[in-house]
Formats: structure tokens, sequence, C-alpha cells
């Protein structure tokens, strides 16, 4: 009845992300991202040592962070220590006390904890938006994409994007800021809302620069025809990297760097070069 013990297990790639049904862009002056659920109570399920939790709570520290200086408004849920059983109801057939037995595990986990410019709200059901104001601050604010992460995927993360689709609110799961009771889970969350009720991204595809080489490679190996991968230092168009997703990568890096147009990127385009000029300093 309770949550189970869980085990860590490979965390989805950008080559796992299923085919999206829309092509939805995102549009930071149009969104807000939710971090759900990310309780000490929750992630205890893990046990202290997961590197899995780890890279999760990473990617949404990251995210957070893009957030802050994007002034994107910035969501929590989270369940209260205390639930009667009236609150509680069914939620006590399925899963037991819950959180009410373990009250010291109620906080947000350390390294994502919200400041006061956040806005914490009640977690009551498995939606967000059940017994909440998210529905309505978002219309304020003038926010109509929800970037969701937390736990667990297939639970409070896929319900929440449903519910928001079903609002016009236009959910993005981020398939490597997710975590679930097992990868199949996870995997069936994104396939589900990938052909029913949002868009599935990848941290990286939302960041405007990735943070590393790897990160760079990873982002681009899913960009080309060929079942071969480059060498960092290869010609990318003869892979078949293509002038329109090369533009595309443009216009979302000159966010950063903004001397960066298809014109420089054709002139070189390798992964080495492509690099070089992300990771010089933002001014």
């Amino acid at each position: 009845m309770a949550i189970p013990k869980l085990q860590s297990y490979t965390l989805p790639s950008a080559q796992d992300v299923p085919l999206n049904k829309v092509s939805w862009t995102f549009e930071p002056q149009r969104a807000a991202l939710l971090i759900h659920d990310m309780q000490d109570y929750f992630l205890n399920f893990w046990g202290d040592d997961s590197p899995m939790m780890d890279k999760v709570v990473a990617n949404i520290a990251a995210l957070r962070q893009f957030c802050k200086q994007q002034n994107i408004p910035v969501y929590y849920t989270a369940q209260p220590s205390t639930q009667s059983d009236e609150d509680r109801a069914l939620l006590n057939d399925m899963w037991g006390p819950g959180l009410t037995r373990s009250p010291q595990q109620q906080k947000v986990v350390a390294a994502l904890a919200p400041d006061e410019s956040d806005t914490m709200l009640v977690k009551w059901r498995y939606s967000a938006f059940h017994r909440s104001p998210l529905e309505q601050m978002l219309k304020e604010t003038g926010r109509d994409q929800l970037i969701i992460t937390g736990v667990y995927a297939h639970i409070g993360c896929m319900t929440t994007a449903i519910d928001a689709f079903m609002r016009d609110i236009k959910p993005f799961m981020v398939a490597d800021a997710l975590a679930d009771f097992s990868r199949d889970e996870h995997l069936m969350a994104l396939k589900f809302v990938a052909g029913r009720a949002g868009r599935v991204v990848m941290t990286e595809e939302l960041l405007p620069l990735p943070g590393s080489k790897a990160a760079l490679r990873a982002l681009i190996l899913p960009l080309l025809d060929e079942s071969d991968q480059p060498l960092d230092d290869e010609n990318l168009i003869d892979y078949g990297l293509d002038s329109v997703r090369m533009m595309a990568l443009a216009a979302r890096w000159r966010k950063a760097h903004q001397d960066i147009d298809f014109v420089m990127l054709a002139k070189n385009p390798t992964i080495d070069a492509w690099w070089a000029l992300l990771s010089r300093e933002v001014k």
C-alpha cells in the first residue's frame, strides 16, 4: 500500500524521448517552472546515495537558476506534514498515511530550497492544480507554458501535465528532470504526454547553452541523419545536419551570445568549433 523501496535506473537520454505530436516552441516570457513534490520524504525512498537522484536534482537546479535569470516564476508543490482523514481521503486507501507519519521529512530537499520569490502550493491530490491557485496565478501573469519537473513522473507529474493541457496551458515534461518508481513507468509517462497532452524535452533543450562539450554532443546527435557519430572535429553537415536545424540552434544560442548567427555556425560546423564559441564568457 505504501510507496515501495525504490531502485535507481538509467535516466532517459535524448534518444529515449518519444516522438512529440506537437512542436510547441518554448518561450521563456510565457513560461513558469513547476518543481513537483521534491520533498525529503519522497526522495528518501531511493536512499541517501542515489547518483540518479543527484542528477535529477542537479538538472532541476540548473533549470531553476535559468528561470531566475529569465524572470520565469517558480512554483513548488509540497504535501503538508499534517493531513486529516477528510483531506487525505482516498489517498489513504491507495498509499496509506504517507507523509503524515514522517512530518520531519516535509521540507523540500536542501539543494532546491525555495526562496522568498518562489510560490509554494499545498499539494492535496495528484494534480498540482487541485485545490490550488496555480491556474489563476499563471493566467494573471500571462503564463501559458508550464515546465514540469520532479516526482513521480507517472503519477503527479503526468496528471498535472494532463490537467494543464485541459486548461489550455502547454506542459513541457522534462525527461531527465523527473524520477519515477521504475524506468518503464518513467518512459510510459513520457510516451503518454508526448502523444496526448504535451511536449517532452530534455533539460539541455530548455537551457540556452549546453553546460559542457559532452552536453553539446548530446544535443547535436539527435539532429543528425547518419547512424555513425562524428568526431569532435568532423563536419556535422556531412552527417546530415541541415540548414534549418542549424538556424534554430543559432537563434537559441544568440540569447546568450548575440554575435552568433547561422553564418558563424556554418563557417566551421564541428563540435570543437561550436564549443569554443559557446564556452566563451557570457557578457
